[in-house]
């Protein structure tokens, strides 16, 4: 808490690092190999008493500030991505199994992940929904939380104490977007300095126009009668906000996304960085209309971002269902 730490996330990546490059888990996964030969139970063994551990360490944040901060996510099986009924069932099992308030399950913002994440909202269950990419899915999610209320409310349920969030990656936009403009200068030297000048920007402008929409949602009579009754915004979550660019200044998706009801997700080293030279200022709501004009010339030169979001969508939900059979075998 030293460093204004107030929440933790998992994904099946991290734990696949931690556990292959450390010696901690040795004791546990003995522990666990004595009592089953099944690699997915040790693994989730072992993750569950993580994301427990890391929730009971966060629990005095989350009671001090009424449940809005302090929260740990924990993933549902990204193998389950493409199955509503799947992803709900397994969501309702790991909310059981961690047994802690303060616990967010992720849920991936597949097209079969946005009926699940209204159902488990109207359960009262805390939802992270991640891997969101594209402006389109994101309006599909606040939609789909805002039905999840509406449905719990009208059954007479209480509203005011779920939490959710919405995690909208950032770098990897840029990662693909750079690298078809690498292309694209190469094939026309005339136009190079202008695909050149792109560079490095639509990730900054897909999250500024994120954000955008997510004040326009969150106002007006529909969300104020869901307020009255104690309900709280979905937070939109900035992810992947490390710079994996080492051209790129090691701040470029943190200091320009900072603002109201915000949440970024960061690795040690760029959390050491926005100590040491961060600014802190509201800055997600300036030049929106410079984050349009972006996104307008990046069509105008021919990517397509549909293409991208989608393609980024079913990379992330790979790379994390690789990552967790890595875990298991």
């Amino acid at each position: 808490m030293d460093k204004g730490v107030a929440g933790v996330t998992s994904n099946p990546t991290i734990f696949q690092q931690a556990i292959a490059k450390s010696d901690a888990y040795q004791d546990d996964l003995r522990r666990l190999a004595a009592t089953t030969d099944d690699a997915k139970t040790i693994f989730e063994g072992l993750a569950i008493a993580d994301i427990q551990a890391a929730a009971d360490v966060m629990r005095p944040v989350y009671d001090a500030n009424q449940g809005h901060d302090g929260f740990v996510s924990l993933e549902v099986a990204p193998d389950l991505a493409y199955d509503t009924a799947a992803t709900i069932a397994e969501a309702r099992r790991l909310h059981a199994a961690v047994a802690r308030p303060n616990l967010m399950v992720k849920v991936p913002a597949t097209q079969a992940g946005i009926p699940a994440i209204r159902q488990l909202i109207a359960d009262g269950i805390n939802i992270n929904v991640t891997l969101i990419f594209s402006l389109d899915r994101y309006a599909e999610v606040k939609e789909a939380f805002i039905q999840g209320l509406e449905t719990r409310l009208e059954a007479g349920l209480p509203i005011d104490r779920i939490a959710s969030v919405a995690s909208f990656f950032v770098s990897r936009v840029d990662v693909n977007i750079d690298g078809q403009l690498d292309k694209l200068a190469a094939q026309h030297p005339d136009r190079a300095a202008r695909y050149k000048a792109l560079q490095g920007k639509a990730a900054v402008a897909n999250a500024k126009l994120a954000y955008a929409q997510f004040e326009e949602k969150f106002a007006g009579a529909r969300w104020e009668a869901l307020a009255a009754a104690g309900a709280r915004v979905q937070r939109p979550l900035w992810a992947s906000t490390s710079t994996k660019n080492p051209n790129y200044p090691d701040l470029l998706y943190v200091d320009p996304l900072i603002g109201p009801h915000t949440v970024n997700t960061m690795p040690p080293q760029t959390l050491d960085a926005l100590q040491d030279h961060g600014v802190a200022a509201c800055t997600v709501t300036q030049e929106v209309a410079a984050a349009r004009q972006t996104l307008a010339a990046l069509a105008e030169a021919g990517i397509v971002m549909d293409e991208v979001t989608a393609a980024l969508e079913k990379e992330g939900v790979k790379k994390f269902a690789d990552s967790l059979w890595s875990c298991s075998t």
